[in-house]
């Protein structure tokens, strides 16, 4: 087994938190290889940015698509991808920040074989791990992924977002939000605490900064409540009392809370004039989540008719899956034209699941469609969050 030092990554990290393509270089040395590129993805994730080798005579990459290419199957995969070539194998390599994958390793071997894969493998985790943690003290990574300007409002929504995908031995999550460079109120959230995967999905009025303001909001509301331990119907109240206390202009936001126990598999969850999940189970949609709605958070007070608050509750099958989704992905049309709709989702969540995929993917693959059905840019945020239960934790 090929040995990376992982000791002189990370002090080398410490001193240039700028610099991970030439640590990069360095730590593969004794792999023997050559023409290292990283690339990151764009917050599309529709192509992968090469970051600059400012080392001498490094080759110039150039950006690859994620579909139809070499290193576009390694992102999507999450696998290692080879081809012979004259020089040696060219290989490509998943970066993951945790579960999350945010790019690409590439790099050219002389004589490729299992145990230099391996090692590729471990590359590509180090790159995630540097790249996360010095995004932290610089901005470069951040820069890389942008295939053109954030606009205010959507610079300040990803700011609040979680990693897009999470996979653990009993959970697998996955997240998108179109349009990816001028998102402005859509929001979603999860943390997993003491074996509870808490879930929100917000979707705010309007569009632009006073948007992600009121999300912000909202979303500082939720984790306030839920790193406090209150229990659901609690933070549903509090989010709606926040939103009418400090935006009391008519500031409104849908959404769902929910917490699944990884243990039991109860999701338990509550409803704020929400578009009600999917319930896929068996490769296909067998339903619709239901859960009696209060008035959208911040309206209660307005008109006078905020409603019980429901916490509904369903028992999940080891594979079950949930699909939350807001209106922007339903409503999506050409001007004039026939909205996307839940029938069609429902139509292409079912061919998606029935074929095995990730969450990752099956997400991706409906914001596809969902852009090609527009075919321009959306006029209103989409956002898909996908949740599969595997299963309690094997002992």
């Amino acid at each position: 087994m090929v040995s990376l030092d992982l000791g002189l990554a990370l002090r080398e990290a410490r001193a240039a938190p700028e610099s991970i393509p030439d640590i990069m270089m360095r730590v593969a040395k004794p792999l023997g290889a050559t023409d290292i590129a990283v690339y990151l993805v764009d917050f599309a994730q529709t192509i992968l940015q090469p970051m600059p080798d400012r080392a001498p005579h490094a080759a110039v990459a150039v950006p690859e698509e994620v579909i139809g290419t070499m290193a576009g199957r390694a992102f999507i995969t999450g696998s290692v991808v080879t081809a012979a070539r004259p020089e040696g194998t060219r290989v490509w390599a998943p970066i993951a920040e945790g579960s999350d994958r945010t790019g690409v390793i590439a790099l050219t071997v002389a004589n490729w074989n299992e145990t230099l894969g391996d090692a590729c493998v471990e590359l590509g985790l180090l790159a995630g791990y540097l790249i996360a943690t010095q995004a932290r003290t610089t901005d470069l990574y951040n820069l890389h992924r942008r295939r053109r300007a954030l606009s205010l409002a959507a610079s300040m929504q990803w700011d609040l977002l979680p990693p897009l995908v999470l996979k653990t031995a009993t959970i697998s999550i996955a997240g998108m939000l179109e349009p990816a460079y001028d998102v402005g109120g859509d929001y979603f959230d999860y943390a997993l605490n003491n074996g509870i995967l808490n879930i929100a999905i917000l979707d705010v009025m309007g569009h632009g900064i006073t948007s992600a303001m009121i999300s912000a909001l909202a979303a500082g509301c939720y984790r306030h409540d839920r790193r406090e331990g209150q229990p659901l119907g609690e933070i549903h109240a509090h989010m709606d009392d926040a939103l009418e206390r400090h935006w009391p202009k008519l500031a409104f936001a849908t959404g769902q809370l929910a917490q699944l126990d990884l243990e039991t598999g109860e999701l338990t969850w509550t409803n704020a004039g929400h578009p009600l999940p999917m319930l896929i189970r068996g490769g296909r949609v067998i339903g619709e989540l239901e859960c009696r709605p209060t008035v959208p958070w911040g309206l209660a007070a307005i008109t006078g008719s905020g409603g019980e608050i429901v916490v509904a509750s369903e028992m999940l099958e080891p594979g079950d899956a949930i699909l939350l989704y807001t209106d922007g992905v339903i409503e999506a049309h050409q001007p004039g034209g026939e909205m996307f709709g839940a029938e069609r989702l429902e139509d292409i969540a079912n061919r998606h699941a029935s074929d095995q995929l990730e969450p990752e993917e099956i997400v991706r693959l409906i914001v596809r469609s969902v852009l090609e059905h527009r075919v321009d840019e959306l006029d209103d945020d989409a956002t898909l969050l996908m949740i599969r239960w595997d299963g309690p934790a094997q002992v």
